[in-house]
C-alpha cells in the first residue's frame, strides 16, 4: 500500500509544481501584456511585493508598475532556471529572470536588460497557488542605445507585431 501513497504524492507534487510553473508563465504574460486583471491574478490580496523600486502590497504593485511600462515600446519577461521546494501548502521558488525593455531615454530609446531572480513565496489556498511574497534579487544589467528596426527589407515584412496590451495577437487564441 505504501507504493500507492508515494505515487498518489509523486503526482500531486508533480500537478502543484506544473500549476506553479503556469503561473509564473502567466505573470510574464501579463507584465509584458500590461494587463491588470491578469496580473492581479497571480497574486492574493494580502501578497507584498519586493521590486526593489517597490516595496508594499502586490496589488499596489500592480498600479505601480503598469504605468511605468506603458512607457516603453516593448518588454519581455523571459524565465528559466524554476527551483521549487514544496512544503505542503508553501512552495519556496527561485526563479531566473531576463527581462528586456524597450525605453525611452535622454538621447533616443534605450535597450534595457535586467538579469537577476525571483524569491516567490506561493501558498496553495483552496487548492488554488498564487504569490504570496515576491522578492526580486538583480544579478546584472545592460543599458546601451537602442538599434532596433521597425521597417526596411527585413523587419518592415513582419506586419504582425506584438503589443503591450490586451490588444497583442496572443489574446485572440486563447479567447
Amino acid at each position: 500500500m505504501s507504493g500507492a501513497v508515494s505515487a498518489d504524492a509523486d503526482l500531486r507534487a508533480l500537478a502543484d509544481e506544473l500549476a506553479i510553473r503556469r503561473l509564473l508563465t502567466i505573470y510574464c504574460r501579463a507584465i509584458d501584456r500590461r494587463d491588470a486583471e491578469l496580473l492581479r491574478s497571480v497574486y492574493w490580496p494580502d501578497a507584498t511585493d519586493n521590486h526593489g523600486i517597490f516595496n508594499g502590497n502586490a496589488m499596489q504593485f500592480v498600479d505601480f508598475i503598469l504605468p511605468m511600462l506603458s512607457s516603453m515600446r516593448s518588454t519581455t519577461h523571459s524565465i528559466s532556471n524554476i527551483l521549487i521546494d514544496l512544503r505542503g501548502d508553501i512552495a519556496c521558488v527561485e526563479t531566473y529572470v531576463q527581462a528586456y525593455h524597450d525605453a525611452p531615454g535622454p538621447e533616443g530609446r534605450v535597450d534595457i536588460v535586467v538579469g537577476g531572480r525571483y524569491l516567490d513565496r506561493m501558498e496553495r489556498r483552496d487548492g488554488q497557488w498564487r504569490i504570496a511574497h515576491r522578492q526580486f534579487v538583480m544579478d546584472w544589467n545592460q543599458n546601451l542605445p537602442s538599434t532596433a528596426q521597425w521597417d526596411g527589407p527585413l523587419y518592415g515584412a513582419l506586419d504582425v507585431r506584438g503589443t503591450g496590451d490586451t490588444g497583442d495577437p496572443s489574446y485572440g487564441l486563447f479567447r
